[in-house]
């Protein structure tokens, strides 16, 4: 006998997690898995830890270049956490990956009383960050940026694409700290090659100027940005998108010199929610600097738990998705 439940489609797995990429887009695979492989072959103190997600955080890769520096946790964050802060006093450099909701709500005490409180170098790269799944928020780390930039003298890093990622693995791994970086897997897009782009951990670059809106972007909102303000040029919408993927330390110096003295509308535009995040950090930068823009306004996720779903259909539906990203800010601007 059929249901009402037995009629509704059926989600396949690739819908429900699946590459940020647009059909035809160009990608580049794996990324964080191949910098890291060619990053430890002169780097024998660098180690990889995972809690039964090598596949799913690319860190198979690792594993299978250097099986003896690779250490399998199984489903226990906390030790996960535990476990790279002994490696680290040890004179060990541990990348630690798994989930981005797995690593921060789970494990979060570990991280800020073992990692964070004795300044140990371990690099925590976290995949599915904000809503990079359909799973719903089970798996969907909407407030993993609110949560870590609380910890005290936690780096944090958002690549936008496949060339962010492969710059940012060295750099964080010479960096004398405990970092958490939000991590792109599987096919990831490449986009930043075209704006003659460098990443420099701290620092925020501005890949293209323009005098009505300036968008202020992190991780694959950056690539969203971009793709909106192309699209926002049919309606004669000058858009200016500053990428910033260190999320702490902000860079507060370029967003002021971004910012002011210039009569354009502000946007932040984060896969994240919008409370905690990195438009709450630009606004209270902008503040604490006497800026004040023409106007300012949030493209974050809601706060609320979200749906689950197919990725395009939710990217659409809560807004960061490049048409509902170019529609906000064509009501923005009235």
């Amino acid at each position: 006998m059929n249901t009402v439940a037995d009629k509704k489609p059926r989600l396949t797995t690739s819908a429900m997690i699946a590459s940020i990429a647009a059909e035809g887009q160009r990608v580049k695979p794996a990324p964080f898995g191949k910098a890291l492989v060619e990053l430890a072959a002169d780097r024998p103190e660098i180690v990889g830890l995972t809690a039964d997600l090598a596949k799913y955080t690319d860190l198979h890769l690792f594993a299978q270049a250097y099986p003896e520096r690779f250490f399998q946790m199984g489903m226990a964050e906390q030790l996960l956490m535990a476990a790279a802060g002994g490696m680290a006093k040890e004179g060990l450099v541990p990348f630690a990956t798994t989930y981005a909701v797995f690593g921060t709500r789970r494990a979060y005490d570990f991280i800020h009383q073992v990692i964070a409180e004795e300044n140990l170098n371990v690099k925590i790269c976290c995949a599915l960050p904000g809503l990079t799944t359909g799973y719903g928020p089970s798996h969907q780390a909407t407030e993993d940026l609110a949560m870590m930039r609380g910890v005290p003298g936690l780096t944090i890093v958002d690549p936008c694409d496949a060339l962010d990622i492969e710059q940012a693995v060295p750099q964080i791994a010479a960096h004398n700290g405990p970092v958490y970086m939000r991590l792109l897997r599987g096919s990831v897009p490449l986009v930043l090659d075209e704006y003659d782009y460098r990443f420099e951990l701290g620092k925020a670059k501005l890949l293209r100027d323009g005098a009505d809106v300036l968008v202020i972007a992190s991780g694959f909102m950056t690539m969203r940005a971009l793709e909106a303000a192309e699209a926002l040029r049919a309606d004669k919408v000058d858009v200016a998108v500053l990428h910033c993927p260190t999320i702490k330390p902000l860079d507060e110096a370029a967003i002021v010199e971004a910012v002011r003295y210039k009569h354009r509308l502000v946007v932040v535009a984060e896969n994240h929610s919008v409370v905690g995040g990195l438009g709450e950090a630009v606004a209270s930068a902008l503040l604490r600097h006497r800026v004040q823009p023409a106007g300012f306004q949030l493209a974050g996720l809601p706060d609320a738990f979200l749906d689950a779903g197919a990725l395009p259909t939710l990217h659409e539906r809560y807004g960061i998705s490049r048409d509902a990203l170019a529609a906000r800010i064509r009501q923005w601007l009235g």
